[in-house]
C-alpha cells in the first residue's frame, strides 16, 4: 500500500468499521461476556492482542504463503495468538477466566480476526497491518466495554463490580433483565441505532455497513 493514510485505518476500526456496532461481527461473544464491564474489558484486550499479533504475523510471511492453503495457514495463525492469550489469562486472571475462559478459545472462529488477515494483512506491509489489527480490536474493546458499563449499570446497578445504586443500605438493580442474553442484545440493538443517528447527523452516513457472522 502506497501513501498510506493511518488515521483513516485507525478511525474506520473504531468508529467507521467497528466490528461490532457498524460491522455486526461476533456479537454471540460480544453478548455472552458483556453483562460486566471486567469481563468485557478482559476479552476486549484478547481480541486486540490477537488481531494486532495475527495481523502483524500474516503480514510477515504473507509471500511465503501458498495461496492454496492461505486460509488454513491463517487459522493456525490465529489459533497460536488465541493459545498465548488464553494461557496467559489462565495463569493471571483466574477468577474472571472461569467465566469467559470458553469464549477466549473462541476468538479462532471470530470472523473479524480472519476477514482482517485475508482481506489487509495479506495485502499489505508490516506497519499497516499492525494499525489495522490493532485499530480493529480497539474497536471491539470500546464496544465491549460501552456494552458493559450499559448492561452492568442497569442490570446490577454497579460498575467494574462496585455497587454504585444504594438505597437505605441495599443495592438496587434498576433493569435485571440486562444481565441476560434478552437485555445484551436490546443493549446491543440500541447502541447500533445510537451511533447509526450519529453517523447520519454529523457525518452524513458515510460508515460502512456489513452483515453478522
Amino acid at each position: 500500500m502506497t501513501n498510506t493514510n493511518y488515521g483513516t485505518i485507525f478511525k474506520n476500526g473504531i468508529f467507521g468499521e467497528n466490528p461490532v456496532f457498524r460491522l455486526a461481527l461476533s456479537l454471540c461473544p460480544a453478548v455472552a461476556v458483556t453483562s460486566g464491564v471486567k469481563n468485557g474489558f478482559l476479552m476486549g484486550v484478547a481480541v486486540l492482542f490477537v488481531m494486532t499479533m495475527v495481523n502483524a504475523t500474516v503480514s510477515l510471511i504473507r509471500n511465503f504463503i501458498n495461496p492454496k492453503v492461505r486460509i488454513p495457514s491463517y487459522m493456525f495463525i490465529i489459533a497460536t495468538w488465541v493459545t498465548v492469550t488464553d494461557q496467559v489469562m489462565a495463569a493471571t486472571q483466574r477468577a474472571v477466566y472461569k467465566d469467559m475462559g470458553l469464549y477466549i478459545m473462541l476468538i479462532v472462529a471470530f470472523a473479524i480476526v480472519l476477514s482482517r488477515a485475508e482481506m489487509f494483512a495479506s495485502r499489505n506491509k508490516l506497519l499497516p497491518s499492525i494499525v489495522d489489527g490493532a485499530s480493529m480490536g480497539l474497536g471491539f474493546l470500546l464496544a465491549l466495554v460501552l456494552l458493559g458499563i450499559f448492561r452492568e449499570f442497569l442490570g446490577k446497578g454497579s460498575l467494574w463490580g462496585h455497587q454504585i445504586l444504594v438505597v437505605d443500605g441495599k443495592a438496587v438493580k434498576p433493569l435485571l433483565i440486562m444481565i441476560l442474553p434478552t437485555g445484551g442484545f436490546f443493549a446491543m440493538g440500541f447502541m447500533m441505532g445510537f451511533l447509526n443517528w450519529i453517523d447520519r447527523k454529523f457525518f452524513g452516513g458515510t460508515g460502512s455497513g456489513g452483515g453478522a457472522h
